[in-house]
């Protein structure tokens, strides 16, 4: 093969591996035209929330609950956050990095960018398109406080009480609380309205959010376990993480 004739391999090798890639990104191009091109799937729902890193205004974290099962996990992003939220067609697919977190149970995106926008996931289970409420990441005007301090208390034994304060953030809607062993494997995760929850005591948690499928484990004295709370605005962003290590007594 002459220089000439490689040459135009590659050229042509180049141009349908580019021509696969925007495929793979812009057709459809929007998200309403993705929701369209799947209409005969039942529409259903996705999990999910966003936050900026600790100490980090230019990486963002899209957190997801994937239900058993789910398959062509997608992430949409608009260009701003000046748009309608609610017009599926100002959303298009970007390519995010993503990583398990709480052992799994649940899998967040990485985004580099201190950029401001509306986002939404999705994902197919068996006859349904599921799609996140839009997710107004605000990393810049409203970044993500990090703490640490969280009261545990023990009005039982292995059943211990954790109660949080909001750090002086007014719009936080609910609060998701999750805890994994010394190994970060998932146990428990629980919405309630309240500042405070009781483990394993469900009477104050939010039942149309269900992350356990099974009543988790009893805890054992003298384990080291994982709390992590998240205070969630009604736009999904994230104002509040609080990460602690606690010993069961």
């Amino acid at each position: 093969m002459n220089l000439k004739h490689f040459l135009q391999v590659i050229c042509i090798s180049i141009f349908f591996f580019c021509c696969s890639e925007d495929n793979d990104i812009t057709v459809p191009r929007n998200l309403q035209e993705y929701i369209a091109a799947n209409a005969s799937r039942e529409l259903d729902t996705v999990l999910a929330f966003g936050a900026n890193a600790d100490a980090n205004l230019g990486l963002s974290y899209i957190f997801y609950y994937p239900t058993e099962g789910a398959t062509e996990i997608k992430y949409f992003e608009t260009d701003s956050t000046s748009v309608n939220e609610t017009d599926f067609s100002n959303y298009k697919r970007e390519i995010l990095s993503e990583t398990d977190v709480f052992g799994g149970k649940l899998k967040r995106f990485s985004r580099s960018s201190s950029e401001e926008a509306w986002c939404v996931v999705t994902y197919f289970t068996a006859g349904k398109l599921h799609t996140s409420q839009p997710i107004r990441l605000k990393n810049a005007t409203n970044p993500t406080t990090w703490e640490e301090e969280v009261t545990i208390e023990y009005p039982t034994t292995l059943e211990p009480k954790f109660t949080w304060s909001d750090f002086g953030i007014t719009d936080n809607d609910i609060y998701f609380q999750v805890l994994t062993d010394e190994e970060d494997a998932f146990i428990s995760g629980i919405y309630t309205r309240d500042n405070f929850f009781q483990y394993y005591d469900t009477s104050n948690t939010d039942q149309n959010l269900v992350i356990n499928t099974t009543p988790p484990p009893a805890l054992v004295v003298g384990n080291t376990y994982n709390f992590t709370l998240m205070a969630i605005s009604k736009d999904n962003w994230v104002n509040l993480v609080i990460q602690n290590s606690f010993v069961a007594q």
